[in-house]
């Protein structure tokens, strides 16, 4: 699918969670802003962006493995590859995946995002997530609601804090989705490493980002009502299903996948 990419309007004053993200990964499109948060974090913060892009990369392959062929990716980041529509494309040619994301820069890279296999699609919109009337109403142009739906929401919701409503958001997010849809999610804890967490957030809130980490119980209430599938709720490093298992790493974010019934 073809689109015609605006050219968007960057703002280096400030840092941006998708650049710091990319900056954490090794990437090169993020500005000294984003790099001033990123060098004053532990280091076992590149470890968890690693641990937290690979699990991405075992569930979705997972889920496209056992038929799901519609993908709705919030808060994607800056294309990092393999890609979602990669991982999940390799497996069936036909899936279908839209990309949604608030930062300008990754509209930049949608080009990116958009190079589909000729049998499937891929579409972006930068849109944000507390705004799920357009996300959704979007994504409906893609994909088919009638049937499965597999929405990721990796490492997003720890940047929406208590005020702005999160377990609403993923409520009404669920809510739309039909019967066998799936949600993935990763998100950072507050108590596994409450001290490495606590500094984590610190750095952040000094560069104006709000982060709410959570613990295990506070993440398992997003996967109310869901069926979640095997593992459970787990670290990223102990999520795997159809592939071989990581290697043994300690890990700060909190992942599953649950199951629409």
């Amino acid at each position: 699918m073809t689109a015609e990419i605006p050219k968007p309007v960057v703002d280096t004053s400030k840092p941006h969670p998708a650049r710091v993200y990319d900056w954490l990964l090794g990437g090169k499109d993020n500005y000294p802003v984003d790099w001033e948060v990123g060098e004053k974090l532990p280091p076992e913060a590149k470890d968890g962006a690693r641990q937290n892009r690979q699990f991405m990369n075992r569930a979705v392959a997972h889920l496209a493995e056992s038929g799901v062929d519609q993908f709705l990716d919030i808060g994607t980041g800056i294309p990092t590859r393999p890609n979602l529509h990669q991982i999940v494309q390799e497996r069936n040619p036909a899936a279908r995946v839209v990309y949604t994301d608030n930062d300008p820069i990754v509209l930049r890279h949608a080009e990116a995002l958009l190079v589909s296999t000729p049998q499937g699609v891929t579409d972006y919109i930068q849109g944000d997530v507390r705004d799920l009337a357009a996300v959704l109403g979007h994504a409906r142009d893609i994909l088919d609601f009638k049937r499965p739906v597999a929405v990721s929401l990796i490492a997003l919701m720890h940047f929406i804090a208590d005020d702005q409503d999160p377990y609403g958001i993923v409520s009404t997010l669920v809510d739309a989705l039909p019967s066998g849809s799936y949600l993935v999610m990763s998100h950072a804890s507050s108590d596994l490493f409450p001290e490495l967490s606590d500094q984590v957030v610190a750095e952040y809130a000094k560069g104006g980002i709000t982060l709410g980490f959570r613990t295990r119980a506070e993440v398992a209430k997003f996967f109310d009502g869901l069926d979640l599938i095997e593992p459970g709720l787990v670290t990223t490093t102990e999520w795997y299903r159809g592939s071989p298992a990581p290697e043994p790493e300690s890990s700060g974010v909190y992942a599953a996948v649950g199951r629409v019934r």
